[in-house]
């Protein structure tokens, strides 16, 4: 099985300042202080209610019960990512896309023992992964590299499954899906959570427009994702709309020291029905 780094990670101007942003952000609390808690630092939000008791009891520590829940509604996600990749067998070996510093990658490491390989334009990230996985003793089965999603440089048909936690709104989906159909071998998975504005409103709103502005992303709109999917042998068996279920994790992190002021772009964009937060599973044929 052959493999070889693509000549050149990053290929426009974009992707040079989508990893400018993400390598000088190396202190941002919402991921650190999140991750610190039991060492599993995701670059994704959360789903589920949260405990009402955290906003109760002594003042000096709310902030703290309040990062510890927002942290297990964020590992709450990825399980439920996890959950979609179907029956994997230890032989498999799986592509994190997109894989910040790493979290996603060392749940499914834990849960499958399969071999992960995560890749990610910002070499910050690459490093900082890569030096998780030392520290946990998986360096063997979970490695991180500095590439770029849509040329992965990977064995065609050698992954079995893929999956993309918030990141498919930095790259053009008809060339992202390509490459993963590409890799899949048939009948692999492909899992994507993402965040898309809502075809039925027309233009973006304000709100969607100010998350794009904040990320240095370009939001889809929710019929990119299936006529790319269709495009490129990517079948969906299950879509999931997950908005009302993360509504609460953006509320909690309002109240909160981590909050960066982007939390009421989210819940207007929700809220008003012009954001949508969607599971996509698709399988390979």
């Amino acid at each position: 099985m052959t493999t070889s780094a693509p000549a050149s990670v990053l290929r426009t101007p974009y992707q040079e300042s989508v990893a400018a942003y993400w390598n000088t952000n190396q202190n941002d609390p919402v991921n650190l202080r999140l991750g610190e808690i039991d060492g599993l630092f995701h670059h994704h939000y959360g789903i589920g209610d949260y405990d009402p008791a955290v906003l109760q009891g002594p003042e000096e520590t709310r902030d703290a019960r309040i990062i510890e829940e927002l942290h297990r509604l964020e590992t709450a996600q990825a399980d439920l990512l996890l959950d979609h990749l179907g029956d994997r067998r230890r032989t498999d070996r799986l592509v994190d896309a997109g894989s910040g510093r790493g979290g996603t990658s060392f749940m499914a490491e834990r849960r499958f023992g399969c071999q992960v390989d995560g890749v990610s334009i910002s070499e910050y990230q690459v490093g900082f992964a890569n030096q998780q996985a030392v520290e946990r003793g998986v360096a063997e089965r979970v490695k991180f590299h500095f590439r770029n999603m849509l040329d992965t440089g990977f064995a065609t048909g050698s992954r079995q499954a893929i999956w993309t936690n918030e990141t498919t709104m930095y790259v053009d989906l008809f060339e992202l899906f390509d490459e993963f159909s590409r890799l899949l071998q048939h009948g692999g998975r492909y899992v994507c959570i993402t965040g898309c504005s809502n075809d039925v409103n027309g233009l973006r709103s304000k709100a969607v427009s100010r998350i794009d502005e904040h990320y240095t992303c370009n939001i889809h709109p929710r019929s990119e994702y299936f006529r790319a999917l269709a495009e490129n042998n990517l079948v969906p068996i299950e879509v999931v709309d997950l908005t009302a279920a993360t509504i609460p994790y953006w509320e909690l992190r309002a109240k909160c020291s981590v909050a960066t002021g982007i939390e009421d772009p989210f819940l207007t964009a929700y809220k008003e029905g012009s954001f949508h937060y969607l599971m996509i599973v698709a399988d390979r044929v």
